[in-house]
């Protein structure tokens, strides 16, 4: 099993893309501008999306991937593609972009008994199996109704976790569960710099001064990638969190990475 990171930006810019990474060839955990990286062949092997938040930068190659998939997996027979996300995305999702006027309803197209798209609602603590792969659903704290996702090689025990934890401020009840899980690679978002501190506050992010308080409640050393940090910053940022002291070992994450899990 492996990651690749279409997108880990904040917004967009040449060479910034927003959030999506792709495990292995067939699911999307978020779907934000990255996925326009994708050829179309890949995009039509896409079968599951499992979606953080309904904020545009997690969300905007939804419908787009809908539209360029229609017709070949039409002429495949393949089924709907899984949309997973809390009831309150989905909402928000048929409400805000999906409703004919934004763009098409892809849950009813090409026709309503066998649409491109299928929303699939999720909850805090719900694991998803796909054949050798355990997808959990983490708690998350934005500004919206958000989680994370914990990705690991299915068994008892699991493997190793590939952890997202989504667009989150302080959380302490993700660290409760963290605390109770191998960790193999844990994406973290640091979203503003420390100047920022009371932006990051309102808006349910995190800077560096914030991470290295979450960051404290890892139980061991652990590999930490940063994401989401906005176009032109990403120097400043991690050069605030490199003049920390931590045991773990941290780095910015880049677009075109690939992260082995289990």
């Amino acid at each position: 099993m492996q990651i690749r990171v279409l997108g880990c930006s904040g917004s967009i810019a040449a060479g910034s893309r927003t959030t999506s990474f792709l495990l292995d060839d067939d699911v999307l955990i978020d779907a934000g501008t990255g996925v326009g990286d994708l050829t179309l062949d890949e995009m039509v092997r896409i079968d599951h999306i499992f979606v953080s938040h309904s904020h545009l930068d997690h969300v905007l190659s939804i419908g787009l991937l809908a539209d360029s998939v229609t017709r070949k997996r039409h002429a495949q027979q393949r089924p709907a593609v899984q949309v997973h996300a809390l009831p309150a995305t989905i909402d928000a999702l048929r409400t805000h972009v999906f409703n004919g006027l934004i763009w098409p309803d892809f849950t009813r197209l090409p026709h309503p008994d066998h649409p491109v798209l299928q929303f699939s609602p999720v909850q805090v603590g719900q694991v998803i199996t796909l054949g050798e792969r355990r997808i959990e659903v983490l708690s998350a704290a934005h500004t919206v109704p958000a989680v994370g996702y914990a990705v690991a090689r299915a068994g008892s025990p699991p493997g190793p976790a590939w952890v997202f934890t989504g667009d989150t401020g302080p959380n302490p009840a993700l660290w409760q569960r963290l605390a109770q899980m191998d960790i193999g690679t844990l994406v973290i978002e640091t979203a503003f710099r420390d100047d920022e501190l009371s932006l990051a506050r309102i808006s349910k992010h995190l800077c560096p001064q914030m991470l290295s308080q979450e960051l404290a409640h890892l139980q061991r050393p652990t590999q930490v990638l940063i994401t989401h940090i906005k176009p032109g910053e990403v120097e400043a940022v991690m050069s605030e969190i490199e003049a920390q002291t931590t045991p773990h070992r941290i780095a910015a994450m880049v677009s075109g990475q690939v992260i082995p899990i289990g």
